[in-house]
């Protein structure tokens, strides 16, 4: 089953992904066509950015204490709209991540539910076959024992003899000897 959900899974999210991309191009734009959004959205994310790239590449190359130029408008807004359209993205992908692990989570909560119940369902079944079994080890303790069984043949052989009827055990043997 794990295998043939991966495969699912994967073109769930490049779906959710294609879809998502027009959703980030059209921030991209408004981005790129109002001032506001791109002032107070796009720019100071934009900067961050550029500010941590720089100093990151100029630590590795070895310029410790450079100054980094901030980028200019249109270069910043372009990265401010890029940075946002990517996470948008990333965000859609994130949602569906956390949607699918909810799902899950429910799916074995539900399979968990089911374990249970039919645990329970054994219990209760365990509990009324040792109910029999007591019911019927009292029948067994109520019947009359082996002796008794022995007493009654002998009474029966008696009452015959008085009869003067013969015994079928007895000439059952007496026929399987004369064969003989």
């Amino acid at each position: 089953m794990v295998v043939g959900a991966f495969p699912m899974a994967k073109l769930l999210y490049l779906g959710i992904r294609q879809v998502s991309k027009p959703l980030a191009n059209r921030i991209k734009e408004a981005a790129r066509r109002s001032e506001f959004f791109k002032t107070y959205i796009c720019l100071p994310p934009a900067q961050l950015y550029h500010w941590v790239e720089m100093r990151t590449k100029m630590r590795i190359m070895g310029f410790r204490g450079t100054v980094i130029k901030p980028l200019n408008e249109e270069a910043a807004a372009e990265l401010g709209a890029e940075l946002l359209g990517e996470a948008t993205i990333f965000i859609v992908g994130g949602g569906c991540l956390v949607l699918e692990y909810w799902r899950h989570q429910a799916q074995q909560r539900h399979k968990e539910e089911e374990q249970r119940a039919a645990w329970d369902a054994m219990r209760d079944e365990v509990g009324h076959l040792a109910l029999a079994v007591e019911a019927l080890q009292a029948q067994m303790q109520a019947a009359p024992p082996q002796g008794a069984l022995e007493e009654l043949k002998a009474q029966v052989q008696e009452v015959r003899s008085q009869l003067g009827a013969p015994d079928p055990s007895s000439t059952s043997k007496a026929v399987s000897t004369s064969k003989e």
